[in-house]
């Protein structure tokens, strides 16, 4: 059993989701492809890509640095003499096959080699099945910050073969759910309503529920990025594809404060408690709304906390985040569950104080 999730738009595509799906991969990849550069990660073998490519491509493997150590200008660079030296043209492909450092990696060496080849990708992480490979967004980081340099680069398609996740370590597992839970606050409550009534330790590969969870995710990404690709705005005040950067404002600070060390779901699942209790503050969202923030995350087993640095550091990190405008920072935060809006200028005074309350155990919001 699949389910194929069609993204519309100037360049429609098509993800699939299922359990032992590979053989898909060809027609994803469509006509006249004649090689294929398959970008995966050190740790992470790619023989199941290259056995389903056999016999109708020429496979070059292109090991990457795993984690977020791929996402350098110096191996994009490396990346592309590979493919110089192979010979690839317009007509070729690039595959990704690893998880969202991958993904965005391998996206943006094919979105800048001869201008725009294809790419499909083949994640093998949650996180990377409910966000990276879903889009166009791909991108590289620098010492400024994380994904400051990319392009939007539409895949041909996308495999999302559920068996991958059943090596997949338990916290990898958990630390996707970041991103699914957030897609429930900004536009799907059924994904919160099955989150909570769950047992979290029922949240397995082959758990119809996490069948369900993947699939509603992808929908509300691909809805979202369908009807504003290049994160111009929506309509009738919802921000369009910022949305999809709910809590990540205070994600990325921490991350980059982290040196990348904390995973992107557990970074999130923070972000997102944050700027629900800065909403809270600023008197847009209910009370009982910023709660649920804080047990929904936390039922999966994902941070809602955090003080490993102060306000100061990650106040000036969040100021770099692509949401900003001059100096003038922006946060995406909800007034009520499905209804994302823009806070353009938020209060300093709000974010110490909500700040605060997620370094707080208890999360204090007084």
């Amino acid at each position: 059993m699949s389910a194929v999730i069609r993204v519309a738009g100037p360049s429609p595509y098509d993800v699939v989701v299922g359990h032992g799906v590979a053989d898909r991969l060809p027609a994803l990849l469509g006509d006249g492809v004649t090689r294929v550069a398959v970008v995966h990660p050190e740790g992470l073998s790619a023989d199941p890509i290259i056995e389903a490519l056999e016999g109708g491509y020429e496979v070059i493997g292109i090991a990457i640095p795993d984690g977020e150590g791929a996402k350098t200008a110096t191996v994009a660079a490396g990346c592309w003499e590979v493919l110089g030296e192979a010979g690839f043209t317009r007509s070729d492909a690039v595959v990704t096959y690893g998880g969202g450092a991958t993904t965005d990696l391998g996206g943006f060496v094919a979105a800048t080699w001869l201008r725009g080849v294809k790419v499909v990708h083949v994640p093998t992480t949650l996180l990377a099945m409910v966000d990276a490979a879903v889009g166009g967004k791909t991108g590289i980081n620098t010492g400024a910050g994380k994904n400051l340099v990319g392009s939007f680069h539409e895949p041909t398609g996308v495999l999302c073969d559920l068996a991958t996740l059943e090596t997949l370590p338990r916290a990898e597992l958990v630390a996707g759910l970041g991103e699914v839970v957030k897609c429930g606050f900004i536009a799907d409550p059924v994904i919160l309503d099955l989150v909570e009534t769950t047992d979290p330790a029922h949240l397995t590969p082959d758990s119809a529920v996490l069948v369900e969870l993947v699939e509603r995710a992808i929908r509300v990404k691909a809805e979202v990025v369908a009807a504003d690709l290049k994160e111009t705005g929506g309509s009738d005040g919802h921000p369009g594809r910022e949305a999809l950067n709910y809590g990540h404002t205070l994600a990325h600070a921490i991350e980059r404060t982290e040196d990348y060390s904390i995973r992107h779901g557990e970074a999130v699942a923070i972000g997102c408690v944050f700027v629900a209790e800065v909403a809270g503050r600023a008197g847009l969202l209910a009370p009982d709304v910023v709660a649920r923030h804080h047990t929904a995350f936390a039922r999966v087993g994902l941070p809602t906390t955090y003080d490993g640095a102060p306000f100061e550091t990650l106040h000036a990190a969040m100021k770099v985040d692509k949401k900003s405008r001059g100096n003038l920072l922006r946060l995406v935060v909800l007034s009520d569950v499905g209804k994302p809006t823009v806070l353009a200028g938020p209060d300093e005074a709000d974010l110490r104080a909500a700040y605060a309350a997620i370094a707080s155990p208890q999360g204090d919001r007084s």
